[in-house]
């Protein structure tokens, strides 16, 4: 435990971005914003500094540290049998890659073809999405809940319709089995690493053994930075799903733009222990490639900061401390609540860390203030505490915090090569729209929608809103400020009937829902709080108020599409909703007297539920 004395921070922000760059030992580069503003009131921001040249694919990376680092551990899970850990080094991991990269040319897969990755995250997944981009195949990863819930199974069959897979890849195939028996698969083959579905099914072993093919470096010298690497599919809350395409470049890019803002990065080789899904853009492509761009080492978190999940998240933490740690706002209060009395457990997590980043809704300033003196006590300093913002279309990562501030709530400023376009209207409140070598060219067999998607000067239209920490100074970053899109009254004018609205939730959930809240004041979606009916969640799903039973999840998120399906406009379209653990209280008021919800009570007594229904990032978040 580190004895040194910090002064106590304080508590006016500038003073305390003062305070936290004193204090902060990893090395950064401060934020360095070019501003212009234009006759017409729009605002353009970019970077001071300039962006390097980026690889050309993510191959490229597993060859320079199989060369530089070959018995590095590359990536590590836990076995599915057996205790320790299953360890791949780079030697290894590019060894395997070009394995199954051989054997799936050998089965005549080439540029226009695509894999459907049915599970969730793992090594095998791993090597079997490294293995197609190494010769340009695109992998379309799909969250696993669609396969495994048979309710799910049209998310399923509406993307395998799109893309139509040449081949799909599960970790177990009697896990899966009810997916692998939809039509959309019958011809499809499947490969699988271990497990029986009454179908034919190809050991992935076969595949990880088979003879290097001598055409395998040309087919690879071909994959360039236009390449297709990846059709990550957007959440469809508004239309049917859209299929991001992801270039090599867009990827590769992104890396480059956060070794700039992030020099510590190639000092030394990191080290994460991650759960965020690999078919979101942030776990599968910023983290992911994170490490594999610097020679750092993944581990596998097969938790998550839900009831059940989090005991496993803590005991890899616990064992596999990273040099980075990311987490939602949900899985950061967890976590301290978890070890807020274990000084020991502090200094084990905190020790080696040049890196906390949260994503998704704000953090918790009281959260944060902990994580710091963590830090403070363990290491007599500060990592750098740092956000960003992205989407699915730029790979993620536009603007980010890159260098110390303090507090939570600030997205940043600018990478190096993204140009931002603010419009702001009466009250300076800016709607974002980007463009850079990071950001997606259209969506897959969408020109109507990719066409929708950009303006006259070529900037993607995001539909997010920001304001500036200090409209004086660009360098102090941006602050998200909700959707622009779907607006409420107070922004666009647009009511929505919460009555109306509220009875038709009532009738489409039923059987799941005791009662429903709708939400949305001074936001951009309408979203939903729900009370379920005794029984419905599964006994210990819950975190911090919400329940996370998946399988409840998913019905509710099923039921509220096809109630979107038979309504336009945004007053009337739920977006988000949540599932609360607790049911309305009596003793805090907030059931009236004559026994209907006291709506005004919920939502200022549950406020923090209500800022984690608009994190996208948060577990127990139903995106509809």
């Amino acid at each position: 435990m580190n004895t040194q004395i910090i002064e106590r921070a304080p508590k006016d922000p500038t003073a305390r971005a003062d305070w936290a760059r004193r204090h902060t030992l990893t090395r950064y580069v401060p934020h360095k914003v070019v501003r212009e503003d234009r006759a017409d009131g729009t605002i353009l921001l970019r970077s001071g500094y300039d962006l390097p040249e980026a690889v050309a694919n993510t191959g490229v990376w597993l060859h320079e540290w199989a060369e530089k680092a070959p018995y590095r551990v590359a990536v590590s899970e836990r076995p599915v049998e057996g205790p320790g850990w299953r360890n791949v080094t780079y030697l290894e991991l590019l060894q395997q890659v070009r394995a199954i990269a051989s054997a799936l040319l050998a089965r005549g897969l080439g540029e226009g073809d695509t894999i459907a990755m049915l599970s969730g995250n793992g090594l095998d997944h791993l090597l079997v999405s490294l293995a197609a981009q190494y010769i340009g195949v695109p992998v379309v990863p799909l969250a696993e809940q669609y396969s495994l819930i048979p309710e799910a199974h049209g998310r399923l069959i509406f993307v395998l319709d799109k893309v139509k897979p040449k081949l799909a890849f599960v970790d177990d195939a009697t896990r899966y089995a009810s997916a692998l028996a939809l039509p959309q698969l019958a011809d499809v083959e499947v490969v699988a690493a271990r497990g029986e579905a009454g179908r034919p099914v190809t050991r992935l072993s076969e595949l990880v053994h088979a003879e290097e093919r001598p055409d395998l470096d040309a087919v690879h010298a071909t994959v360039g930075p236009d390449t297709l690497a990846k059709i990550l599919f957007t959440s469809g809350s508004s239309s049917d799903p859209k299929g991001v395409l992801t270039t090599h470049r867009m990827m590769c890019v992104n890396q480059v733009q956060m070794q700039v803002a992030l020099p510590f990065l190639m000092d030394h080789a990191p080290r994460i222990t991650d759960w965020l899904p690999w078919n979101h853009v942030f776990g599968g492509s910023h983290n992911v490639n994170m490490m594999l761009a610097h020679g750092g080492t993944l581990t596998i978190d097969s938790g998550k900061p839900t009831g059940r999940g989090f005991a496993t998240t803590l005991k890899n933490r616990t064992d596999r401390p990273g040099t980075l740690a990311f987490n939602v706002p949900v899985g950061w209060n967890m976590l301290v609540d978890a070890i807020k009395d274990d000084p020991a457990t502090q200094a084990h997590l905190c020790k080696d860390l040049q890196l906390l980043f949260y994503a998704g809704a704000s953090l918790p300033q009281d959260v944060w203030e902990a994580l710091e003196q963590f830090c403070i006590d363990a290491r007599g300093g500060l990592p750098m505490m740092i956000s960003s913002w992205g989407l699915t279309e730029t790979a993620p990562a536009c603007l980010m915090v890159h260098e110390p501030i303090g507090r939570s709530g600030v997205i940043g400023v600018p990478l190096p090569g993204v140009e931002v376009k603010l419009i702001p209207d009466e009250d300076m409140r800016c709607e974002v729209r980007v463009k850079g070598p990071n950001v997606m060219t259209g969506y897959f067999n969408d020109p109507a929608k990719t066409a929708e998607a950009f303006d006259d000067e070529g900037f993607f239209i995001t539909g997010d809103a920001v304001r500036f920490v200090d409209p004086d100074d660009a360098d102090r970053g941006l602050v998200f400020d909700g959707r622009v899109s779907e607006d409420f009254k107070l922004d666009t004018g647009t009511w929505v009937q919460a009555g109306n609205l509220r009875m038709t939730a009532l009738k489409e959930l039923a059987g799941l829902a005791q009662d429903v809240v709708i939400c949305g004041h001074d936001r951009g979606e309408v979203g939903l709080f729900i009370f379920p009916v005794p029984g419905a969640a599964a006994s210990g799903e819950v975190t911090q108020g919400a329940v996370t039973d998946t399988a409840l999840m998913t019905r509710v998120e099923l039921r509220l599409r096809e109630m979107n399906a038979h309504v336009t406009g945004s007053a009337k379209r739920i977006t988000r909703a949540m599932v609360l653990a607790e049911p309305p209280s009596l003793e805090h008021h907030e059931i009236t007297d004559k026994g209907s919800l006291n709506i005004k009570k919920i939502l200022t007594r549950r406020a923090e539920l209500l800022e984690r229904l608009y994190d996208n990032e948060d577990p127990a978040l139903i995106r509809v």
